[in-house]
Order: structure tokens, then sequence, then C-alpha cells
């Protein structure tokens, strides 16, 4: 098996096939990328567990459709 791609790969592929918005928990995601270089926006999700995020979807689906070409935003996914 091969290595899985790296995040700067994923985001390249996701950018030309025209996604604008990556949604991720990798929350290294902004220092280990150059942003303002990118064309897709990037949401960060504070835990990756569903039971966690399903509550908040809806701040999830808000930072979505007020992301912009190459802005970055978190979305607070606290423990219950």
């Amino acid at each position: 098996m091969g290595q899985a791609p790296r995040n700067g790969d994923l985001l390249k592929a996701a950018e030309e096939d025209g996604f604008e918005v990556f949604v991720t928990t990798d929350k290294n995601v902004w220092y280990q990328q150059k942003l303002s270089d990118r064309k897709i926006a990037i949401v960060v999700l504070g835990k990756g567990n569903w039971p966690l995020i399903e509550p908040r979807v809806q701040q999830v689906v808000a930072a979505v459709n007020a992301a912009s070409s190459g802005s970055f935003a978190e979305v607070d996914i606290p423990f219950v």
C-alpha cells in the first residue's frame, strides 16, 4: 500500500474538482497550509465524533455558508 495523500494534495485535488469548502477535524491544517494561496475555504470541526457534532449541525452549516475563498473557520464542538 502507498502512503495516504497529504493535506496539500487533498486540498489541491478538491480545488481542481471545483469544491469550494473543505471540512476537516485536522486542527493543524491552519499551520500546515498557506491558505492565502488557496481558492478553497477550510472549516475545522473541534471534534470528529458524530454524536458530538450532530447537535451543532446548524453551526457547521452556518460556517460553510459564510466561507469565502481562502477563508478559515473553526466550529467548536465541546464534550457534553
